[in-house]
């Protein structure tokens, strides 16, 4: 059985979705469906069985995950730990310290008991502002400030995970700006792209952040966009190479700036541009990341050789197959 925490969520159920594809069905979604709509991320979605992150994790805590397993003779192959807090304006520390870095340390130590695979999720967010760059080398761990205590949550599970000498034996995925089907449950923290599509349809208007550096004009602030088929794709590389281990960029490898989004966003809609330049919230200006870039150089020299979507045209798919149709993956 591969157990996959977050599993309605976004980037977890695209991950199911493409397990689907490759004929897994011996899933165990971990998750917190509450009373939103990210239900229907599982709908047409194939799998063994659900549990609650709290239910899950009384199971794990009592060592009877095995005996609920058993239950269908299933062994516990892999973990792929992708449920967490990933609001990066979240401002309680104490729920961040408990959701993302104790609850991830129990499905690190339930991996190691089990023989399980252990893949999860760290973020580019750890990263800070990127002056000591976006190398995944975990020998440059040390020396990263994360900007936000989302950040530092993620920054101290990797932390946590060396100094048990953990680290050397699973993988830590650094995702940067994911977007792509699926992420409408979340709120604030969705993509621009699900935000400008409908922005557009209800003024034909997009409104992007202005700069408050003078060597970024307006708009042009730069980040790694990545689709989340391309994330899935990298994600599923490592269960299919158990000998590479250790943490990894997951992103483009290319900084597109907003206003290069947001140009693409109008074109898979058949539109002229139409973009306001608008403040930015006082609390996020010193907490800003002005670029993003995911250095892949290690992905690539352990094995993987996926050539992932342009920019224009991941965009195209998701405002055209998705967005537009109102649909989910799998649909």
């Amino acid at each position: 059985m591969l157990v996959v925490t977050g599993g309605a969520g976004f980037i977890g159920s695209a991950l199911v979705w493409r397990l689907n594809q490759l004929g897994h069905e011996d899933i165990l979604i971990v998750d917190a469906l509450g009373n939103g709509d990210k239900w229907k991320n599982l709908v047409p979605l194939r799998y063994r069985d659900y549990l609650e992150k709290d239910q899950f994790l009384e199971l794990v805590l009592a060592d009877r995950l095995g005996q609920h397993l058993g239950e269908r003779g299933l062994p516990l192959d892999a973990i792929f730990h992708l449920g967490a807090c990933s609001a990066t304006t979240e401002r309680d520390a104490r729920y961040l310290m408990q959701n993302n870095v104790a609850y991830s340390q129990q499905m690190a130590l339930l991996a190691r008991r089990s023989g399980a695979r252990f893949i999860y999720a760290s973020s580019a967010a750890t990263y800070g502002d990127g002056t000591q760059g976006f190398d995944d080398d975990a020998a440059a761990l040390e020396q990263l400030r994360p900007l936000n205590m989302y950040g530092y949550s993620k920054h101290l599970f990797d932390l946590w995970l060396r100094r048990q000498g953990l680290l050397d034996s699973c993988v830590g995925l650094k995702f940067f700006n994911v977007f792509g089907p699926n992420e409408y449950h979340k709120g604030e923290m969705r993509s621009l792209v699900i935000k400008a599509y409908e922005q557009i349809v209800a003024t034909g208007r997009i409104g992007l952040f202005k700069s408050y550096r003078p060597d970024y004009a307006d708009g042009e602030q730069q980040r790694d966009f990545v689709y989340v088929k391309d994330v899935v794709d990298m994600t599923l590389f490592f269960l299919d190479h158990p000998q590479v281990n250790g943490l990894f960029n997951i992103g483009s490898c290319q900084a597109h700036s907003w206003n290069e989004l947001a140009w693409a966003i109008f074109a898979a809609l058949g539109r002229e541009p139409a973009i306001d330049y608008i403040g930015m919230p006082s609390q996020l200006r010193d907490r800003y990341q002005y670029y993003t870039c995911a250095n892949t150089d290690r992905l690539r020299r352990a094995g993987y050789a996926g050539t992932g979507y342009h920019l224009t045209d991941a965009v195209a798919d998701y405002v055209r197959n998705y967005l537009v149709p109102g649909v989910v993956l799998g649909q």
